[in-house]
């Protein structure tokens, strides 16, 4: 029994090895880049364990990246159907959540739309993309458009200007850090400023004239 047991945390040990790995260099690289091999080698075992637990790069990457990119707009739409929040709070919420998540993982927005522009279709419907456009958020921005509190525009254009906000200085990075002639540390200072600054500016662009 005992044999059993160890034999089953050896075996997600190392499923979960090959997952952080895949999510790397999926993440990092592109699928088209990123050779099984690489994969193996990144989590330290052998080609021919990687390929017991999936049998093919394109299941891994299947399995590996609708997981993240999931989780990422589930969270999305976490926030945006609490019906405890203002929409301001949820603002708040989304930008620092975002912000933070990106920090750690810098190289994930140009993976979502790289992606996202190869095969729109497939992981859009496998992400729930659609829920967060029928979320509570966008409820919240009609009934605040109508009573005139905000600018009257299309919902969308709140949202894209929130998410560019968020995503841009991540897919700029080099080319930020390099006119600004800073580091990542302080790159990153200025990153978590910008939870608190992002809400601001989203709150002067809702203003009515």
């Amino acid at each position: 029994m005992a044999k059993a047991k160890k034999k089953e945390t050896l075996d997600l040990t190392t499923e979960e090895k090959i997952r952080k790995a895949a999510l790397k260099l999926f993440t990092k690289k592109g699928f088209a880049a990123t050779r099984t091999r690489d994969i193996s080698e990144e989590a330290g075992i052998n080609l021919a364990l990687l390929n017991y637990y999936y049998r093919s790069k394109e299941k891994l990457f299947e399995l590996v990246m609708t997981e993240v990119l999931q989780n990422f707009f589930k969270g999305i739409t976490g926030i945006f159907n609490d019906q405890e929040t203002s929409l301001h709070q949820k603002i708040e919420i989304f930008v620092t959540r975002y912000t933070e998540l990106l920090t750690q993982q810098p190289d994930l927005p140009l993976f979502i739309f790289h992606e996202l522009r190869i095969n729109p279709e497939k992981l859009g419907s496998k992400m729930g993309v659609n829920e967060v456009f029928k979320s509570y958020f966008f409820k919240q921005l009609q009934v605040e458009m109508d009573k005139k509190r905000i600018t009257a525009v299309h919902p969308l254009h709140y949202v894209i200007n929130m998410i560019a906000m968020c995503v841009f200085p991540f897919i700029a990075a080099p080319l930020l850090k390099h006119l600004a002639n800073i580091d990542t540390k302080n790159f990153n200072i200025l990153i978590a400023e910008r939870k608190e600054l992002v809400p601001r500016w989203m709150q002067a662009i809702m203003q009515t004239k």
